[in-house]
């Protein structure tokens, strides 16, 4: 009997939970679509690359670009990068509801381009299907009167007997252009002016005559114009003046002294002359070391490499250099100093310091205060 009541219970159960779900209405349709197509924020620009067209060496461009929130969420426009210092973003709108728009501001400075321009702009937002979008800004920037080069550098060897560059102006103005008296601002250099078209083209030739001082020379050639907006113009040049020999590094480091293990530096030596380069006689001023030259390149590049024994410490008081005696008429001894850092020794209860270096300056010890007066009663 309880067996047929179990039955009979467990069989109403069935049948009451089968009227529930039958009185449960269904979902409305819409209600189904919308949870299916929820796309969250959405950013889609009107005009994602900007072509700004031609434009004059100097001129700002302005742009903004317009984009869409096409999504169902708000929008947020969390950053903004262009690629170059060059371009800059001005204010966007940061917070964009769902169907409205919003914009970006770019700016870009044209003074230092001449020709065709490609920049890109960065754009970072929560937008879930594309969280980085690239704008494109792009156009040509011309010069009214440009350098071809538009930088110059006059290299020199040691022997050479001279050495000239040249360059061209351009003048990509409609009206004609005049160019005459030109000049340097240093005396080691000469200018010479001549017209390849009239009133369109011209060339300058600067020279250089030996001796002069080895190392990087700026200089600024001036010429006079008949533009009304550009009565001068300056030409930047520089003249790159090798030495006869260049030793690399100019120096030799040591670590601290005395040396723990043995130290094994090298030096290269570099001839930039046209003449055969021969070196002998290699050593250090202090015994013990081992110095061993090794020819690279023949006539033009050396190695030498120098042993300093375990326990090495300069002398003090003494200048230490390695010294080679060449072939070169400018260097016929080359030396190159030897430079170790100081002995560190730890006094009575103390931290350990680096040893004095001899002949070094002490400071002055600070003044005492001095008193204050007192006011009596």
């Amino acid at each position: 009997m309880r067996t047929v009541n179990a039955r009979l219970g467990f069989l109403l159960s069935i049948f009451s939970g089968l009227s529930v779900v039958a009185q449960t209405p269904p979902p409305a349709p819409g209600a189904v679509a919308a949870a299916t197509n929820a796309i969250g924020p959405k950013i889609v620009f009107a005009t994602p690359i900007h072509d700004f067209g031609k434009t004059k060496a100097g001129e700002p461009v302005h742009y903004s670009y317009v984009f869409t929130n096409t999504g169902d969420q708000l929008l947020e426009v969390r950053g903004v990068q262009p690629s170059c210092g060059c371009t800059t973003a001005g204010q966007w709108t940061r917070q964009v509801k769902p169907g409205d728009s919003g914009s970006i501001a770019i700016q870009f400075n044209s003074a230092n381009f001449n020709g065709p321009v490609f920049k890109t702009i960065t754009v970072t937002s929560n937008a879930k299907d594309q969280p980085t979008t690239v704008l494109q800004l792009k156009g040509t920037v011309w010069k009214p009167i440009e350098f071809s080069p538009p930088y110059t550098v006059l290299t020199l060897m040691p022997d050479a007997p001279s050495a000239s560059a040249t360059v061209r102006v351009i003048n990509n103005m409609p009206e004609p252009l005049q160019v005459w008296d030109p000049s340097s601002n240093n005396q080691d250099f000469t200018i010479a002016l001549r017209t390849n078209t009239p009133g369109k083209e011209y060339q300058v030739t600067i020279s250089a005559t030996p001796p002069l001082h080895a190392g990087n020379v700026a200089a600024r050639i001036t010429l006079k114009t008949s533009s009304a907006t550009a009565p001068t113009l300056d030409i930047p040049f520089w003249a790159n003046i090798q030495p006869a020999l260049m030793v690399m590094p100019p120096q030799i480091m040591l670590p601290e002294a005395p040396l723990t293990t043995k130290a094994t530096p090298s030096i290269t030596i570099q001839n930039n002359s046209t003449n055969q380069l021969t070196l002998s006689d290699a050593g250090v001023n202090v015994p013990g070391v081992d110095v061993q030259v090794r020819e690279i390149n023949h006539g033009r590049t050396y190695s030498v490499g120098l042993v300093f024994p375990q326990g090495y410490a300069n002398p003090a008081g003494q200048m230490t250099e390695l010294t080679i005696k060449s072939s070169s008429p400018r260097m016929p001894l080359i030396k190159v100093p030897i430079m170790q850092v100081a002995q560190r020794f730890q006094p009575p209860g103390g931290l350990p310091v680096t040893a004095p270096v001899p002949n070094q300056v002490r400071p002055l010890p600070p003044a005492p205060p001095k008193p204050t007066a007192q006011l009596t009663q």
